[in-house]
């Protein structure tokens, strides 16, 4: 008991530290990312990764809060629903404050690469506001009100079968994720899967490895790829793979709100 409330005040601590780090560094160190390097690997290969975005106090504090009920809205057993081996929960509104001012400042920087993919697939009534704030007011014009950011926790044995996230009519067509705990020390294992499904030829994998703080940046359900009569619709799925020792906890953003 004595040593439970230990880690309890050593996560309130780290929970706190993240804020406080949080409030003062995560508007520059987004900013300060290649995303001229991030636009072309978007449109090249389908993602791009992001390298380190948070430390490892703010993983540690969006982790040490996963257990509070109060800070989010459902839980997901996945095995329930034949999606993996597994569990996520999506927060509640308010959002932890780290976890709504990325939202907002990735949104800001992927709106134009979003808006360029849908004019390139004709889809030009897409159009994707310049702020997060007035696309989700469109989402809650069509009736999605839930956030949809979460974070998803697997122990030893689990994984996430191949899917697309989607939420309801309104949809932004890229997302980010971001690992939470620290490879080879808290978890093997669990890689990030896409597989990408192009017309008339057979699906194609790639594996990404992502350690404590790193993201990456890919569609939720579709990208355009030019061919020689112009732009097509190719097919993204992601996963994650087995994990074949300890607990591994992640950060989901997705930015439109769910019915």
């Amino acid at each position: 008991m004595i040593e439970r409330k230990q880690v309890s005040r050593t996560r309130a601590r780290s929970s706190g530290r993240a804020r406080d780090v949080s409030a003062a560094a995560i508007d520059a160190r987004v900013g300060a990312l290649d995303w001229e390097r991030i636009a072309r690997e978007l449109d090249d290969r389908g993602y791009a990764l992001t390298g380190s975005v948070l430390t490892r106090e703010e993983c540690e504090g969006l982790i040490a809060i996963y257990d509070d009920r109060e800070r989010f809205r459902s839980r997901i057993v996945m095995e329930r629903l034949n999606y993996g081996l597994g569990e996520y929960k999506y927060f509640a509104r308010p959002l932890p404050p780290l976890v709504e001012k990325m939202r907002v400042l990735l949104y800001e920087r992927l709106a134009p690469i979003a808006n360029r993919w849908s004019h390139a697939l004709g889809r030009s009534e897409s159009e994707f506001p310049p702020t997060l704030e007035r696309f989700i007011d469109k989402c809650h014009r069509h009736g999605q009100e839930r956030p949809t950011p979460l974070v998803l926790r697997y122990e030893s044995g689990g994984y996430n079968c191949l899917h697309q996230d989607l939420y309801g009519e309104v949809a932004f067509p890229l997302q980010f994720t971001c690992t939470l705990s620290k490879r080879d020390r808290d978890f093997e294992g669990g890689e990030l899967l896409l597989v990408e499904q192009r017309p008339r030829a057979q699906s194609r994998g790639t594996a990404i490895t992502l350690d404590q703080g790193e993201g990456i940046i890919f569609p939720n359900q579709f990208r355009p790829v030019r061919g020689s009569r112009g732009y097509y619709r190719v097919a993204i799925r992601h996963g994650v793979s087995t994990i074949t020792h300890g607990c591994r906890f992640s950060l989901g953003m997705i930015f439109q709100d769910a019915k």
